[in-house]
C-alpha cells in the first residue's frame, strides 16, 4: 500500500484526490493523532426496517405475489356495503 504524505489545510480539510470526490466517509480517531478513515454507506434512519433480519425474504415474496396479481379497480360500494353489514 503506498504512503501519501498530505498536510492538513488551515481550514482543517485534507483531500483524498478527486477519484474520492462525494464519497461518505467515517473518520475515528483512534488515539491523539491518529485517525482512521473508512468509506461507508448511510441508510436513513426510516429505512433501517430494511435490512432487518427475514424482511428481505418477505419483501421478496410480497413483490412475487404482486408480480402475479396485478391491480384491479375496487368497487367502493360493494366494499361500503359490506361494512355497513358488520355494524
Amino acid at each position: 500500500m503506498p504512503i501519501d504524505v498530505k498536510t492538513i489545510g488551515s481550514s482543517g480539510q485534507i483531500s483524498f484526490g478527486k477519484q474520492h470526490a462525494g464519497r461518505t466517509v467515517i473518520v475515528e480517531e483512534i488515539e491523539d493523532g491518529v485517525w482512521l478513515v473508512k468509506s461507508a454507506r448511510v441508510i436513513p434512519e426510516n429505512e433501517l426496517w430494511l435490512h432487518r433480519p427475514g424482511v428481505a425474504d418477505k419483501l421478496s415474496r410480497a413483490i412475487e405475489w404482486a408480480e402475479k396479481h396485478p391491480p384491479k379497480a375496487t368497487n367502493l360500494d360493494a366494499i361500503e356495503r359490506k361494512l355497513s353489514k358488520r355494524r
